[in-house]
Parts: C-alpha cells; structure tokens; sequence
C-alpha cells in the first residue's frame, strides 16, 4: 500500500490554487450548496405537471420519521378500491395496525433465522448480516401482501398514529437490542447443549417484544366499527367488522398482482425469477419472487396497467437528482460533471454491482405523458405529507425513472404465459445482501 506523501499534496494544492475555475466555485460554494450550483435551469422546460394519462385518487398520506413507505404505498393502492366500494373521497387505512404486526412478524423472523446460525463461526457473513440489518421498518411488496393476507385491514380511527408509530427510530433500537442479546444468550446455550433453555429464551423474549410494541404502538383490534358519509350525503355505519373479511370485501386480490424487476446484471438472466434468502417477515406467508425483465418490458407492463386506470406500486432509489421540496426528480437538471470537471455517471448495471444504487423507496404511480405513445414523464403518489411538491405528488422524468426505477408489481393478466411461466418457476435463490433484497423506506 503506497501512502500519500507530502509532495503529492504540495503538488495538488498548487494545481487547485491554479485553475481559475476552482476560485470561482470554491467562492460560490461558500453561500450555496453542492445542487444549486449543479442545478440547469433549462431543465424546468420539461417538468410541468400535465399528463395525458392522470387517474384520479386519494390525497397523499405522510409516513412522517418511519421507512414504512411500502406500507403506506400498498395501503394506498387498496383504498382506490375502497374509495370506488363505498363512494367516498377519502379513505385511509391504519398504517399503525399493519406495522404492528410486521414488527412483531419481522421479529419472529429473525428468532427464527438466528436457530440457523447458532453453531456457526462468530464471524459468520450471513450472521453478521442478519445482526446488522436487525429490525428494520423498511420492507417489499410480497412483505405487505403477507400481511394483509393475514392480518386483514382496518380503518385508520380504528388503531390511529401514536408518536412512537410515527417516529420508530428509538423502538427500532430498543427491539434491536433485546434482538441481539437473544442472538449471544441461544448461541451459548446451544454451545452449552441446553436446547430448552433456547425454546424457553424464544418465548421470553417473543412476550417481552409483544408488549413493548402493545404498549408503544396500541393493541391491534380484532373488530371494528366503520362509520362514514358517501357522496350522497348518506350516512352509514357498519359495526364489528372483522379486519381480515374488511380486506376481502374489497374484492381486490392482492394474490394476483406480482412483482417485476428490472436488474440488468450479469448474475441475473432476464426471464427468470428469483428470490432472497432470509428476506421476509410472514413465516408461512408469500414468498419473496421477482420476474427479472428488461427496461422497455416493465415500462410497457406499468402502461398496460395504468391504460386500465389502476395505479401501480413500484419501488426506485430516490437519493438521485431530486428537488424534493417541488417534487421534481429529474436526472438532467443537475451537472455535477461539469461543475467538479470529473465524470460521476455510473451505469445501471454498476450502481447495482458496486453499491451505488438499489430500491430504496416504494410509491405509487397514478399518471404519465405519452408523446406518440413514448412516455416522456410520470405523476407519483409519494407519502412524505402534503407540504411537498403538488399538493403531495411528484413527478419522475421517464429517463430517471429507466435509470433509477428497480420494481414494479402489477397483475399477472398482463404478463404473457411463457412470462407467468417464468415467474412461478422454482427462483434462483440470491445472497442476502445482494440489492435485490433492499427495503424499501
């Protein structure tokens, strides 16, 4: 390994002090930030909010300080159904009563993951992995389906937001902890032989668990009234619903949607599906599966799907090129290359393979412009409040959303059969780490 020397330096500095072009940036960096400086204003020609397909839905919800985004989007999708059922405006399901339960399932995941690992080498990578992911918000498409499948949905008065339920970082750290005590107390036991104290641990700390969440999130409902005024002006009130028959009277099969993907890496072979070993909170749920399929091919599913007014779901890495506070993502309004006179332009292929890029937010499409049938933009549903962008919605570029956009689910009507084929085939089972397996925030 050959240091940095003292020579090197001298010689870099005098370089810098040089370029007149340095002083200039150096002076405007000092009152402005890295984006301003980047940004090119010409861009906002191609970013006004008009699309010539815009389905009309529910006003934007606000996750507020949680990663539960893939929540809230799969929770939004379902209440355009629900919306259509009741002739309402507005309705919003209890996000609270959905993270419950997939805390408390992503934690018996874990336990459960950890009985695999219990002899293993303490520098083991998937046990390291699994202690450094831990409990997460964060989540996928199939996650919220095994959920729903489960657990059924609630309105939101019926288990509403609490300031933990909306700020998780600290209940993620202390779950995290008792998570990880566990992990070091089985793995002594099993090293000590005393298998039943580990059966005996488990259940401890599952108890334990139950009631830090119960007591920081609520006790989830097992029945429910639901009182609402349609459009008419008609009052109604339906009484002790159960959650899971709510869910089904939507008549809105969550089964039949799957997840595609567009991962263009050499390990991943378009037309086959695949799946991420230890991803996953339901045990016993859905599976993890995703169809792998090129760009131009998911584009063209989302199109099918929106053509037929329903919103899609769909997942993307949101760290690039976004005004968040106009609600604009847009990968040619910022020029970093020039303003730093060095290359930052990645492929898909290699922000995937070098860790660069991956999902890492889920939202819903409700819009798009076609000129001549080429999309040219997309309207989105975001869940970060009303206070942003248009009232709530964003828009995406369609060249940031091929670049940036890594998953989208929609119903199997519109894959063709080789493709269906493909999809539920046995999947190549992918390394826990790999960017598939990202959750989505």
């Amino acid at each position: 390994m050959k240091p940095i020397t003292k020579q090197q330096l001298k010689d870099y500095e005098q370089s810098f002090k040089a370029d007149r072009a340095f002083h200039v940036l150096r002076r405007a960096l000092v009152k402005n930030s890295l984006e301003d400086i980047s940004y090119i204003h010409e861009a906002d020609a191609h970013t006004n909010f008009k699309f010539s397909i815009d389905l009309e839905t529910l006003p934007p919800t606000n996750q507020q300080s949680t990663g539960r985004c893939w929540l809230f989007a799969g929770l939004n999708v379902l209440r355009e159904a629900a919306a259509k059922k009741y002739n309402v405006k507005n309705i919003e399901f209890s996000q609270n009563y959905i993270a419950f339960f997939d805390k408390y399932e992503k934690i018996n995941y874990f336990i459960e993951a950890i009985d695999d690992h219990l002899h293993v080498d303490g520098d083991d990578r998937t046990l390291k992995h699994l202690l450094s992911q831990g409990i997460q918000d964060g989540g996928q498409w199939d996650m919220f389906v095994s959920l729903v499948l489960k657990y059924g949905i609630v309105i939101k008065d019926a288990m509403p937001e609490t300031n933990t339920s909306s700020n998780t970082r600290f209940l993620n750290r202390l779950i995290n902890i008792q998570l990880r005590k566990y992990t070091a107390k089985a793995r002594q036991l099993a090293k000590d032989n005393k298998l039943k104290e580990i059966k005996t641990l488990k259940e401890e700390t599952l108890k334990n668990l139950y009631n830090l969440l119960s007591a920081t999130l609520g006790i989830p409902p097992k029945t429910f009234n639901f009182e609402y005024v349609d459009n008419e002006k008609t009052y109604h009130l339906i009484k002790d619903i159960d959650p899971l028959k709510f869910y089904e009277d939507l008549d809105y099969n969550l089964a039949d949607y799957v997840s595609i993907i567009n991962a263009p890496t050499s390990d991943k072979p378009f037309n086959q599906s695949y799946t991420i070993k230890y991803l996953g909170n339901v045990i016993g749920g859905r599976d993890i599966r995703h169809l792998n399929v090129e760009m131009p091919r998911l584009v063209e599913l989302v199109l099918s799907q929106l053509t037929d007014k329903e919103v899609v779901w769909f997942g993307c890495d949101v760290t690039f090129d976004n005004d968040r506070k106009r609600g604009i993502w847009n990968d040619s309004a910022y020029d970093f290359s020039t303003t730093f006179l060095m290359d930052f332009n990645m492929s898909k292929e290699d922000r995937l393979n070098y860790v660069q890029g991956q999902m890492n937010h889920a939202m819903v499409i409700t819009g798009v412009n076609l000129d001549n049938k080429i999309p040219t933009k997309w309207k989105i549903e975001n869940s970060w409040g009303e206070e942003r962008g248009q009232k709530g919605y964003y828009l995406m570029t369609h060249s940031w959303f091929n670049e940036h956009t890594y998953q989208a689910v929609i119903h199997k009507k519109y894959l063709t059969k080789e493709e269906y084929n493909n999809y539920l085939k046995e999947p190549t089972l992918l390394k826990p780490w790999d960017p598939m397996g990202s959750l989505a925030k």
